[in-house]
């Protein structure tokens, strides 16, 4: 019989609203500067020629309510609030206007940034993955299936402490989920589990320890995230 050297660590999951069983998660895929006045606030410039992204793995998953430890290695820890969509069928190569279909569902979520060592790899002309994909980099709420919601121009707000911080609406978004889920599906074999964070409004900003984060898109569950002390 065939075994594994050490336990299979347990699959990411998400809570469905109002059911008992849980959304497993495969990938992560984030847009990047998919909100025009975030990529100004950037000093970046969208690309309208196509989009583009960066993966967060499942591991960086958190589910809304949890406390993340001040991550290691950043002193810029940034929030991005945004609409999370669920994929629940395979799609590889779908046009726009068949796109919908893939889509299970609607979560909202915190793409988590070290934004120093972003800035560091820009600079450098290097990947992103240190600042984008660590663990807790994404807190996501539980999911509404998508007979629940129709994606218009629902706000996408954030508050810290009681602050606002983002302000924005789904329809601020440059590419759109048909968009993005049709670009996608001609590198990649979209599949059951993952998910597409569709991009922050501006507003994006540093938290420390003992804030207190909540938001999330108009409609939809919100998210919550607690910064805890470095590990």
């Amino acid at each position: 019989m065939t075994g594994y050297l050490f336990p299979l660590p347990p699959p990411a999951a998400l809570p469905i609203l109002g059911q008992s069983t849980e959304f497993p998660v495969n990938r992560i895929f984030c847009v990047g500067r998919n909100y025009a006045a975030h990529a100004a606030e950037m000093g970046s410039e969208v690309d309208r020629e196509a989009p583009f992204y960066f993966l967060k793995s499942a591991h960086a998953v958190r589910k809304s309510g949890t406390i993340l430890p001040y991550p290691p290695g950043t002193a810029d820890l940034h929030h991005e609030i945004e609409l999370v969509v669920a994929i629940g069928l395979s799609a590889f190569r779908i046009g726009a206007d068949d796109a919908m279909s893939a889509v299970w569902g609607y979560g909202s979520g915190l793409d988590m940034t070290r934004r120093d060592l972003q800035a560091r790899a820009k600079d450098k002309r290097h990947p992103w993955d240190l600042s984008k994909n660590f663990e807790g980099a994404a807190a996501i709420s539980a999911l509404t299936p998508a007979a629940g919601f129709t994606p218009c121009a629902q706000s996408i707000r954030l508050e810290v402490n009681g602050d606002l911080r983002q302000e924005g609406q789904v329809s601020d978004m440059v590419w759109t989920i048909p968009e993005l889920i049709a670009d996608l599906s001609r590198y990649y074999h979209l599949a059951p589990g993952d998910l597409i964070m569709t991009g922050t409004p501006s507003g994006v900003g540093a938290v420390g320890p003992g804030d207190r984060l909540a938001g999330g898109v108009e409609g939809l569950a919100q998210v919550e995230l607690t910064i805890g002390p470095a590990e």
